[in-house]
């Protein structure tokens, strides 16, 4: 049974170096075969570690493999022009898959071997841009989605171009809407192709997530069917596999308690827990494999220039959701996104239980009445870290990380561009980790390498897969429960 709870709230401070030099944070698992599986940890109660959580909402994560399909581009930005390397970055999906991106935020620089994981653009500087669907048109309108050149050539009547000249005039032209930039290409035929793209470009509306469940945490009493979560996925028909911890007597089941074999888009999946189970939480990992959707934003685990998709192998994604129960009392379900519009995080708790739940948050104690639910924004500065923990008596532990990176850097100072000299400028835009990097030019488009290696630590979850199918394993609570 919870009782209360008390929350701590902690926004980093630190310098712009310090945030990838935490490195990252427990993500989302590969998966090694195709179509849906469930996992749950094994995690005794109360333990810190297994409620930790990067703020996902579902889909690919990837690591950047740097700059690879490039030509040059000349900034002009406060009376200086800038030459960058303009084109298209590779990443490296967990689990498998490749993905193609362009940039979204062109002074901020790459961080080498950046985690990224796929996000709605209102979580990005796309929820607040207008002509984020102009950008989006772009990508299916040239390459790669495009990749007859000569094709493209003849309908932009830009001259003939290469796979470097066709990525660096996609790239310009996404500049022009994502920062407002005066940029243009130093081939011509990429300029051309630019101007082309920036004058057809039409809007379109945000591409669905590849993956994603809806809501992320449920809570009730044993005894009951506790969701629904609703799977949301542009991938066909997948499978689920019954729960191998059978002589628990948890299952995830549909809405009338039968076991899920097979699973689609729009699918809604339960936690059915038998009366008598001990109070305790599990959790489930939904995975597929399938094409990413054109147009989906990647925003970094640290902090490291935002990324728009450009094209998508058959890919691993992913997207998780807990469950917490009880025999009695207020029974939590705490969940967490960030909520640009508002400068924060939105800190959503739901309370299932008989009782009420009374819990303090930034300073300030709240009470959630049983059968209702409440979300608190917690105030993030932009470009910073944040570790957001939830706490309570008998165990209670909820933690969100994440960095919260909702504008262009570009727009932070209130409008235009940085002011930065050239020497004391990052290379912009896609040079491939330019983090930290220096010069007069500040020019690193050759290598596409990174004057200054950042450390970042991946730190995977990691799956039980049987057979190619789907592990559940459901923790139950000792003395103490733990939160979800």
């Amino acid at each position: 049974m919870f009782s209360a709870a008390s929350a701590t709230v902690s926004s980093s401070t630190e310098t712009p170096d310090a945030p990838r030099r935490r490195g990252i944070t427990r993500l989302a698992a590969s998966v090694v075969a195709s179509g849906l599986v469930m996992a749950g940890a094994l995690v005794g109660a109360g333990s810190a570690v297994a409620d930790e959580a990067t703020h996902h909402q579902g889909g690919a994560s990837a690591v950047l493999d740097g700059l690879k399909t490039y030509d040059r581009a000349v900034l002009h930005t406060n009376g200086k022009n800038q030459q960058l390397p303009a084109g298209v970055f590779e990443m490296t999906v967990d689990g498998g898959g490749k993905l193609k991106t362009y940039c979204i935020d062109i002074h901020n620089p790459t961080q080498d071997q950046a985690k990224y994981l796929e996000t709605p653009w209102g979580q990005t500087s796309l929820g607040g841009n207008k002509n984020a669907g102009k950008i989006r048109w772009i990508l299916e309108h040239s390459y790669p989605q495009i990749d007859d050149l000569a094709a493209l050539a003849k309908q932009a009547d830009s001259g003939p171009l290469t796979e470097k000249t066709a990525a660096a005039g996609t790239q310009v032209a996404i500049w022009r809407y994502s920062d407002d930039a005066n940029v243009e290409a130093t081939d011509k035929a990429a300029e051309k192709l630019a101007d082309w793209l920036e004058k057809n470009a039409a809007n379109q509306d945000e591409p669905k997530a590849s993956l994603a469940l809806d809501p992320a945490a449920v809570s009730g009493k044993s005894g009951e069917r506790l969701g629904p979560i609703t799977v949301h996925t542009n991938a066909g028909q997948v499978s689920v596999t019954p729960p191998a911890d059978a002589a628990s007597g948890v299952k995830v089941t549909d809405k009338n308690g039968q076991p899920l074999t097979s699973a689609a888009n729009g699918a809604q999946l339960y936690f059915d827990v038998p009366a008598g189970t001990a109070d305790g939480s599990a959790s489930l990992t939904v995975q597929a494999t399938t094409s990413v959707p054109v147009g989906r934003a990647f925003a970094g685990v640290t902090k490291s220039q935002t990324m728009i998709l450009a094209g998508s192998s058959e890919s691993t994604v992913s997207a998780t959701a807990g469950a917490n129960w009880a025999k009695k009392g207020a029974i939590p379900a705490v969940s967490a996104e960030k909520n640009c519009s508002k400068g924060g995080v939105d800190v959503t708790t739901a309370n299932k239980g008989d009782e009420a739940f009374t819990y303090e948050l930034a300073g300030k104690k709240y009470t959630v009445e049983a059968g209702k639910s409440e979300t608190v924004t917690v105030p993030v500065a932009e470009d910073q870290a944040y570790d957001i923990t939830v706490t309570g008596p008998e165990g209670f532990s909820k933690t969100f990380k994440g960095v919260l990176d909702c504008k262009t850097s570009g727009s932070t100072t209130g409008g235009g561009h940085e002011t930065q000299t050239e020497s004391e400028q990052p290379a912009p835009a896609t040079s491939g980790g330019s983090a930290g990097a220096t010069g007069s030019t500040g020019d690193l488009a050759e290598t596409g390498g990174s004057s200054a290696t950042p450390v970042i630590a991946g730190v995977a979850i990691a799956l039980v897969v049987v057979g190619g199918g789907a592990v559940f394993l459901l923790r139950k609570r000792k003395a103490q429960p733990s939160a979800q």
